[in-house]
């Protein structure tokens, strides 16, 4: 989210008038890579850039290819193969054991299918959407390469029904998919990517080992919003990067919040019966991930006063809370601690196991079968009837 914003920003920095801009988004990925698909990279044609899609190694040769692109007014489809540490078409000689397909667009400002003006409404809405780019076409109904489709929640109506399994399946799992569907003569290559608007933090109370959590979690470009019932707490001079700065009464806290399916809740108060009336409320919402600092014995405690109270909350509802909070990362400071906090949010979100990389059985990233992304599209073709085509 943090990288798409900073696209957008840029985006409309630029002066068209006397500059030309191009966009890079990693479309494919077999094997290891740095950035996985959906990674994005705005360049100029005065060599500047914005995002990545590798770690630094193939924004060069992008770079030149962009200027290609730019001149040209036509997208295309860039294959790296890292399998080779020497034996590499493009110079780049990563030795990386991966193969990635980058799609180079011309950007026209004016232009309905301008890709950056899809992403600055997605950082306006802030809404999970599933977005198929279409990166060849070979007669197919009218496709050009650059066309677009997004599902949101709320809209699903000009997607086509050829089309229309693949995408919600990807808004449903997050996984990205690159298909070639074809009918009689023709075939066009789609890349569908879910992107999603981020984590939404809620910190509840504002002492001083809250300050570093804020500014992580705005550095990780999350949503951060700062809320107590002590109003003397919540200057907004200690809390400059927080989204959302909010005085509100323990007893009507969570009438004030949006929650959703991406929002992380954290107690962080230091206040016993502000942290037990808080979680009361918040085990009534549908929020997906309490945290809570302290030890563990603090939450037993509330638990065991709820049972006295009469307030009964399901183990599934109770399995929500994560007291104490974060990763076992050995953290001291309020610094460190912030850090292991950012983890374990990190990871529930994900589902991440956060443990070492060099414990983990097989590959960091699931990997797909195939040797080349040759072979990927042949084996991943699928033909359509023409009943099935709907309208574009």
């Amino acid at each position: 989210m943090k990288e798409i914003s900073r696209i957008v920003e840029v985006f409309e920095q630029i002066d068209f008038s006397q500059r030309k801009a191009a966009l890079a988004t990693v479309v494919w990925v077999e094997g290891s890579s740095y950035r996985r698909p959906g990674a994005r990279m705005l360049i100029t044609d005065d060599g500047r850039w914005e995002g990545a899609i590798s770690g630094g190694c193939l924004e060069g040769d992008a770079l030149r290819k962009a200027r290609q692109v730019m001149l040209d007014g036509q997208p295309i489809v860039v294959t790296y193969d890292t399998m080779d540490d020497g034996a590499n078409s493009f110079g780049v000689g990563l030795g990386c054991n991966g193969i990635i397909d980058v799609l180079i667009e011309p950007i026209d400002p004016n232009s309905p299918q301008n890709p950056v003006a899809l992403l600055k409404e997605f950082t306006q809405r802030r809404d999970v959407r599933a977005l198929a780019t279409v990166l060849k076409s070979n007669d197919f109904t009218g496709l050009m390469p650059g066309n677009r489709f997004v599902l949101t929640q709320q809209t699903a109506e000009s997607i086509p029904g050829w089309l229309h399994d693949d995408m919600y399946d990807v808004f449903s799992t997050g996984k990205p998919l690159t298909r070639t569907y074809s009918i009689l003569s023709g075939s066009a290559e789609v890349f569908i990517e879910r992107i999603d608007p981020g984590i939404e933090l809620v910190i509840f109370g504002a002492g001083y080992d809250v300050v570093p959590v804020a500014k992580l979690a705005r550095d990780l470009g999350w949503q951060v919003t700062v809320t107590d019932d002590c109003v003397a707490h919540l200057s907004p001079k200690r809390f400059p990067v927080a989204t959302c700065v909010l005085y509100a009464d323990r007893q009507a806290v969570t009438d004030q919040l949006t929650i959703t399916n991406r929002t992380a809740a954290v107690l962080m108060s230091h206040n016993f019966n502000y942290d037990r009336a808080v979680l009361q409320k918040l085990l009534a919402t549908d929020v997906p991930y309490i945290g809570m600092l302290g030890p563990r014995k603090r939450f037993d405690k509330m638990q065991a006063e709820f049972e006295k109270d009469g307030l009964n909350f399901s183990e599934t509802a109770l399995s929500r809370v994560h007291a104490p909070i974060g990763l076992d990362l050995g953290a001291e400071t309020p610094d460190e601690i912030a850090l292991s906090i950012m983890a374990e949010i990190k990871a529930f979100f994900t589902k991440g196991a956060g443990g070492f990389l060099k414990d983990k059985p097989g590959p960091i990233h699931e990997r797909l079968s195939g040797n080349s992304s040759e072979h990927r599209r042949q084996a991943d073709e699928i033909g359509l009837d023409t009943a099935s085509l709907g309208a574009v």
